[in-house]
């Protein structure tokens, strides 16, 4: 399994882009930056696009990737509350065509899929699950897991509480929120993000619950706080003795 980081930043600039992964580049997980960090032959090999909520970093880019490859359909899998965001607020026919029966009804660019949380669910060559995460509007993560049976979870936007998330998932590779730094962990939870203080009570938790630490990647980051998000992503690896590191434009991790 090959996983592209496409975005890690929660805000945009000439040298950061908002939230977006792709997967074996057939798989996109959110669309943040599913146009503005792939040529137009690397866009048009997505298949599938899965979106974790309706918040604009997350979803930006799907009308402008629709617009593009609108002569072939690309199938978008999200739950319905999500959907009703995309498609009532971007996709409605005046921002941009409803792209789901654009240009042609019996053709259309997009076709939408609802998925339902803890339901696993076969896309594509891929096995995967939707767990709901911890956010200030209702958001889901993504356990994908491929035919050799290797996994990542992708969280989206979260903040703690994951212990029932835990319970359902056991990947090889954590890609989790990390909005905030450590002088900020008073107020990172309340919008629903994470700082690394308050993951490592998370990994700790899933120790208890899994038995081991996956490798972990921290994204969505802050700019501003990056670099002392860094110093305490490298503390938090050497108290767990876990592999913790931070996610940046076009990584790619192998699995």
């Amino acid at each position: 399994m090959k996983i592209r980081i496409l975005g890690a930043h929660m805000f945009e600039s000439k040298d950061s882009r908002l939230s977006s992964i792709l997967i074996d580049d057939i798989l996109a997980i959110d669309a943040g930056s599913l146009t503005s960090s792939l040529t137009f032959p690397e866009q048009e090999q997505i298949k599938l696009i899965l979106l974790t909520h309706g918040h604009y970093d997350h979803i930006r880019d799907i009308p402008a990737f629709a617009l593009k490859n609108q002569f072939r359909t690309t199938d978008i899998y999200a739950t319905e509350s999500t959907l009703n965001i995309l498609t009532t607020h971007f996709i409605n026919g005046l921002v941009y065509p409803r792209f789901t029966d654009w240009p042609q009804p019996e053709s259309p660019a997009l076709r939408l899929n609802t998925v339902e949380q803890y339901e696993p669910l076969t896309i594509g060559d891929y096995s995967v699950l939707t767990v709901p995460m911890c956010h200030s509007i209702p958001a889901w993560g993504y356990q994908i897991t491929d035919g050799n049976g290797r996994s990542v979870f992708f969280s989206g936007d979260t903040g703690p509480g994951l212990h029932s998330c835990w319970e359902h998932i056991s990947p090889q590779l954590l890609i989790m929120d990390m909005g905030f730094s450590n002088r900020s962990s008073d107020i990172a939870s309340k919008p629903g993000h994470l700082c690394p203080s308050l993951l490592g009570e998370e990994l700790l938790d899933f120790h208890r619950t899994r038995g081991y630490y996956p490798r972990v990647i921290m994204t969505h980051l802050n700019p501003e706080v990056e670099n002392e998000v860094r110093d305490e992503a490298r503390q938090l690896a050497t108290e767990l003795n876990a592999e913790i590191t931070l996610a940046h434009e076009d990584m790619v991790i192998e699995l």
